[in-house]
């Protein structure tokens, strides 16, 4: 795959802590930039798919009763026969 080169401002303090994980991850610091940006991607990319999947369940209906329900429903059947 081919690279591109290109020029960002990074705040220091961030700078030098990808600078030293570099180097004790013995790898360029480009890699790392660029393992941290996938990993970014990725993070987004399954927030997206989250939230689509909750619009899609949003107007599902409550099939199943919580189980303040159930033991209202429970106690409703057996409380004649106590």
């Amino acid at each position: 795959m081919p690279n591109v080169k290109t020029a960002i401002s990074i705040e220091k303090p961030i700078f030098e802590k990808m600078d030293i994980l570099a180097k004790n991850l013995k790898i360029s610091r480009s890699r790392l930039f660029s393992m941290a940006a996938e990993e970014f991607i990725e993070r987004h990319k399954n927030l997206e798919l989250l939230q689509s999947l909750n619009q899609a369940y949003e107007d599902a209906p409550k099939s199943e009763p919580t189980v303040t329900q159930m033991r209202s429903r429970h106690y409703k059947l057996v409380k004649d026969q106590w």
